[in-house]
């Protein structure tokens, strides 16, 4: 097993944020349920799988051979740390919220664990 490549999951975890984010984000935008914000979590329940799915094969096509649950955990802890750093401050703090509820929500580790 070769060294897990830190430029490359950091990479891989911005990928998949962003298309996070442009899912969430953009379910706003297409009212069908009555709760935005219940409607933007199944949004984002769905596109991570995808999204973590091509953030993955980026990091893997230049055919690294590594553990896949580092390379996962790499890309979780990254798009944590994106969520502190720009997903709080920019779109949760505005609207009320905090990184404490944030971060504590279920919602938040269900999808997590997808």
């Amino acid at each position: 097993m070769k060294n897990l490549n830190l430029k490359r999951v950091a990479i891989a975890g911005f990928i998949t944020y962003a298309i996070g984010v442009a899912a969430f984000l953009t379910s706003f935008f297409v009212p069908v349920m009555s709760n935005p914000e219940l409607q933007a979590n199944f949004v984002l329940a769905f596109a991570i799988i995808p999204a973590s799915i091509i953030g993955a094969s980026f990091y893997l096509k230049k055919d690294f051979q590594t553990k896949g649950l580092l390379v996962g955990i790499g890309m979780f802890i990254i798009t944590m740390l994106l969520d502190a750093i720009i997903t709080v401050p920019v779109f949760v703090i505005p609207h009320g919220g905090d990184f404490v509820s944030f971060f504590t929500d279920p919602g938040f580790w269900l999808i997590a664990l997808l």
